[in-house]
């Protein structure tokens, strides 16, 4: 029988790094940080972590804009300092992956520089995608539209002076996109991923795992408005064909190291489709991020659920779970806010925790954050500046996390002047405020880890529904029965022993936005 792989059935804990701890005083989260405050993953329950990027970076998009893949940026420690965090995890039986950002690099690498300085038609330009421009060279080749928004092209001012060539850029116009045709950019991207993998490094997360690869011709958008995350099958910027031989090729060099894990970051709604990056030669997981668009209706999350699990079942792959993370609307709010949001989030974590598969936490989801709505002036994502302030970015699902004590920075730094300004009212949501409360969401989430853990039996794709009424969802899964209250009003469970729940049951039923776990037998 075939080992089971370790991250089938993992907790992976984000860190977006800046924003877990401070160990410098610089008022930016670091690897320091991270060293220092382990404890609080080890007593959490997880079993890997995944690293946003701390690569050498200018920061114009907060590390996913890669200057050096090979070295770790001064801001975040160095290169050493992540030999001591990846040492100090594995000795707590944490694996350590990363964030690795394939489809662009930053303005700044040396690669682009040289582009710019050696003018059309060169090797250097081959690296990237330079083309003529429109209209005698004014306007852009093509009608694409960045992620960020506004154009996808830039017009460079060549060598001698004069308004040149367009490059492309999906992201801001500090991230050319690759050419991923140039054989020397997959020779590159082998040279860093056994840089971190001789290190120590367990896998990684791919950044736009369904971009790089680009049609011949580049053909204009049909619905030049759509963005990355409503992204259809008609969206030539993404799901290309070509990107498959890329993950091939990525996945030969893993295959070298069988401990190493690829997750894809895949933005691709049709389950046939997803499941072609999850064929036995290509990523070993891809998000799939069904349940994260969903709303708290208990059909609509069913659906997810199942459409999930038959996607994972084409490619005979883990599914994989997430509610939140760096770029989206924390859950709390995303279901409400305030004290019902709070309850549904709870309740949708125990329907996550009770699925099989590999379940992704982001850092501060165990203290039930919400997002926070910052003001204009301190905000950071380039969606704010290249939306023209019409979209206001991702900043507020950044904030630092608050660890103790009654007033910002809450123990996270040294320097009340963090990168990102902290509410003042988050005293009640600190580590320290809740680790010994037995009604915290901290100590919900350490109870229902351990459960996962101790009790489920996950075999493949083991999920079985129960009929339930239209608002109630009832599914046996690893040999729990977990009981979902999406409706108005409580609800009487089967006579089955209760293992945890989101919220108190009321004279024995489940209230509404709660859950709850029973013994299946």
């Amino acid at each position: 029988m075939t080992d089971i792989p370790w991250w089938s059935n993992a907790i992976f804990y984000q860190i977006y790094p800046r924003s877990f701890a401070d160990s410098d005083g610089d008022g930016v989260g670091d690897l320091g940080g991270i060293l220092v405050r382990l404890d609080h993953l080890s007593m959490l329950g997880v079993d890997a972590i995944w690293l946003n990027p701390v690569m050498v970076s200018p920061m114009a998009d907060h590390g996913y804009d890669v200057a050096d893949p090979r070295d770790i940026d001064p801001l975040f420690g160095g290169l050493s300092e992540l030999d001591r965090l990846v040492e100090a995890a594995h000795a707590r039986g944490i694996k350590v992956t990363m964030d690795l950002v394939p489809n662009h690099t930053s303005a700044a690498h040396p690669w682009f520089r040289s582009a710019l300085s050696t003018g059309p038609g060169s090797p250097q330009r081959q690296r990237y995608i330079f083309r003529d421009g429109r209209d005698g060279g004014t306007t852009p080749p093509n009608n694409w539209v960045s992620v960020f928004g506004g154009p996808a092209w830039t017009r460079v001012t060549e060598p001698d002076g004069t308004p040149g060539q367009w490059y492309l850029h999906l992201f801001d116009s500090q991230q050319p996109d690759l050419n991923w045709d140039n054989p020397a950019v997959f020779e590159d991207l082998e040279t860093t991923l056994r840089f971190w993998l001789d290190r120590g490094v367990d896998g990684f997360r791919i950044d736009v795992a369904h971009g790089m690869a680009k049609p011949v011709g580049l053909p204009d958008m049909i619905n030049p408005g759509i963005e990355m995350l409503n992204a259809d099958d008609e969206d030539p910027r993404f799901n290309h064909d070509g990107v498959h031989r890329i993950h091939r090729g990525i996945r030969s060099v893993l295959d070298d190291y069988p401990h190493a894990v690829s997750i894809g970051e895949i933005w691709v709604f049709d389950n046939e489709d997803f499941a072609k990056y999850l064929r036995p030669d290509e990523l070993h997981m891809g998000f799939n991020f069904r349940l994260v668009r969903t709303e708290f209706i208990a059909a609509d999350i069913r659906n997810a659920i199942a459409n999930s699990l038959a996607a994972a079942a084409l490619a005979q792959a883990s599914p994989t779970w997430t509610l939140s993370n760096h770029d989206v609307e924390r859950e709390v709010t995303r279901y409400g806010g305030g004290t019902r949001g709070l309850d549904r989030a709870r309740a949708m974590a125990l329907v996550m925790l009770a699925l099989p598969g590999a379940v992704f936490l982001y850092n501060g989801e165990e203290l039930g954050l919400p997002n926070v709505d910052l003001p204009d002036d301190v905000l950071q994502d380039p969606v704010w500046e290249r939306s023209g302030h019409t979209e206001r970015g991702r900043d507020g699902c950044r904030v630092p996390m608050p660890w103790s004590g009654s007033a910002p920075p809450f123990g996270f730094s040294a320097n009340p002047d963090t990168w990102l300004p902290m509410p003042t009212d988050w005293t009640p949501l600190t580590v320290a405020a809740q680790i010994e409360d037995p009604t915290s969401t901290l100590s919900f989430f350490r109870a229902a880890l351990k459960l996962r853990r101790s009790t489920f039996r996950f075999t493949d794709r083991d999920v079985q529904w129960l009929p339930s009424d239209a608002d109630v969802l009832v599914f046996l899964s690893g040999g729990v029965l977990c009981v979902l209250n999406a409706g108005p009003d409580s609800i009487p469970l089967p006579r089955h022993e209760v293992l945890a729940g989101s919220s108190p049951l009321v004279d024995g039923e489940l209230p509404p936005d709660a859950a709850v776990w029973l013994r299946g037998s």
